[in-house]
């Protein structure tokens, strides 16, 4: 998995012809740790989407650009676009279909 940062960020999502789960977090999260290996696996299962970390704590401006209020919290983005957006735990097969739906 890509961890992205202010340098490399547009480079990789805006420009990526594939769908990109981003997932923001930080070291200090437990609950980012919590689904650590669940976006891991995640990212093994569907080759066909682009799946990135961004560390908030060294990338406070894209948390700032993408409005991000709480972590985890994880984006779907097409075409350089937002295209859902949600926050929180959860399982992988509720994280796949919320990713599904925008492929």
């Amino acid at each position: 998995m890509q961890e992205l940062n202010s340098s490399n960020f547009d480079a990789v999502v805006l420009q990526s012809s594939s769908p990109v789960l981003i997932d923001f977090w930080a070291p200090w999260c437990g609950p980012c740790k919590m689904m650590e290996p669940t976006i891991a696996a995640y990212g093994n299962e569907h080759p066909e989407v682009l799946v990135v970390k961004v560390n908030v704590d060294e990338a406070p401006d894209l948390a700032q650009r993408y409005n991000v209020l709480s972590i985890p919290t994880f984006m779907v983005m097409k075409g350089g676009a937002v295209v859902e957006q949600f926050a929180g735990a959860m399982t992988k097969d509720v994280l796949a279909e919320r990713v599904a739906r925008h492929l």
